[in-house]
């Protein structure tokens, strides 16, 4: 028997809803073979309130959200996040598919089979590789991050574009960044769009979510130095120490990184330095996912130089 939903509100599969066809041959495990069940109503309650996940509101009631895509559920796994349900594309014959949906069966998630046509409608964009997650996982908070950080970690304030936010994390993950901390957040890092830009990478570096004051008490009460991306920083990025225990700041894309910040620094509360990175043409900044990319090689290259 099908165990019940583990996250919402305990819909099993309705019959009146699902489709038991011989049609599709699904070459895997016993698992499968045993449960050729097909949902080909958009109205089933599974897939209904899956979608609601697509909503942060929901998320944030249920601490669940979704993973689009291979690499992004393979980066869950190896984190050990909660997979609790696995829709899949009942027309998708990809080996790779096949091979990962093995792995998630012998993980004791729930398998839910969709036609083509309803799985689209819960698919995220262009990008429908035919599979996607139901997920246990939310952001902690800046109690549950280490005291003491050997690498840098990026602040991240209010940025508000999911795809902005998932870059960073690759960034971050690509040149060690210790930590994320997202300060008074305009997008969720639960959003599956923030999940899915960053390759999976969100569950991997360590996250935090605060507001920009417990943030900055925070990087007061554990002696790190600021160092802010600005047009108006004094200095070139290059000519500042980006290691040890450093919060690189980036903010807002449209205002920048708010006054609290330069408030604190007056206060003599923060150790401060706006630093710029050089603009030769008619913008004045860079995309705040590519300025963190800047920072974050920049970082790398002095950590690694250090003998």
């Amino acid at each position: 028997m099908t165990p019940a939903v583990r996250w919402s509100s305990g819909h099993s599969l309705d019959e009146a809803d699902v489709h038991k066809t011989d049609a599709i041959t699904f070459h895997c495990s016993e698992f499968f073979l045993d449960q050729r069940h097909v949902i080909t109503s958009s109205s089933n309650p599974l897939l209904k309130e899956a979608i609601q996940l697509r909503s942060a509101s929901m998320r944030l009631r249920t601490g669940c959200t979704l993973v689009d895509g291979r690499r992004e559920i393979r980066a869950a796994i190896a984190a050990n996040v909660e997979i609790l349900e696995v829709f899949f594309d009942a027309s998708d014959e990809s080996a790779d598919t096949h091979a990962l949906l093995e792995v998630l069966a012998s993980r004791g998630s729930r398998m839910v089979m969709l036609a083509t046509r309803v799985f689209t409608k819960l698919a995220f964009g262009a990008r429908n590789e035919g599979i996607v997650a139901l997920v246990r996982w939310k952001a902690g908070g800046l109690a549950e991050l280490p005291s003491v950080f050997t690498a840098p970690i990026f602040v991240i304030e209010a940025v508000e574009k999911p795809g902005n936010l998932g870059a960073i994390f690759r960034s971050a993950d690509a040149t060690g960044i210790a930590a994320v901390v997202v300060a008074d957040g305009r997008t969720d890092p639960a959003n599956p769009a923030v999940i899915r830009s960053s390759l999976g990478t969100v569950f991997s570096v360590p996250l935090a979510v605060a507001s920009t004051q417990n943030t900055i008490d925070w990087c007061f009460a554990t002696n790190r130095r600021i160092v802010a991306a600005s047009p108006e920083g004094a200095v070139e990025w290059h000519t500042v120490d980006l290691t040890g225990s450093v919060a690189i700041l980036f903010g807002n894309e449209s205002f920048g990184i708010s006054n609290l910040w330069k408030e604190s620094s007056a206060l003599n509360r923060l150790s401060w330095q706006e630093v710029r990175l050089p603009m030769c043409g008619l913008a004045n900044s860079l995309n705040v996912s590519a300025s963190a990319a800047v920072f974050a090689y920049e970082s790398l290259r002095q950590r690694v130089s250090k003998p």
